[in-house]
């Protein structure tokens, strides 16, 4: 009867980023640790797809230029739309305190 080692995620990432990001052969690692090659495998499939769904993930994320364009005009109106504001009340403040004195 074969037994089961249960590896934790920490452990996962670790052992898979010296495979990915390290550069370390994985029969060298799965020697070393005494992981099964196939299991290394298995962990290093999973680690590269979730890095490509990260990837594309953060590709969504970027602006088009027309996008960058929309956002950069309706914080440029908010902007003046609050110096405005700022105008009128100190207009508003120099009156008020014009008469006090």
């Amino acid at each position: 009867m074969a037994t089961y080692k249960s590896y934790d995620a920490v452990f996962k990432e670790y052992v898979t980023k010296l495979i990915v990001k390290d550069g370390r052969r994985m029969v060298d690692v799965s020697n070393e640790l005494n992981i099964p090659y196939d299991t290394l495998a298995n962990w290093v499939k999973v680690y590269r797809k979730k890095e490509r769904e990260a990837e594309k993930a953060t590709q969504n994320q970027l602006l088009t230029a027309s996008e960058y364009r929309d956002l950069y005009e309706a914080e440029l109106k908010e902007k003046l739309d609050l110096q405005e504001e700022i105008e009128i009340l100190k207009k508003a403040m120099h009156i008020f305190t014009q008469g006090k004195n």
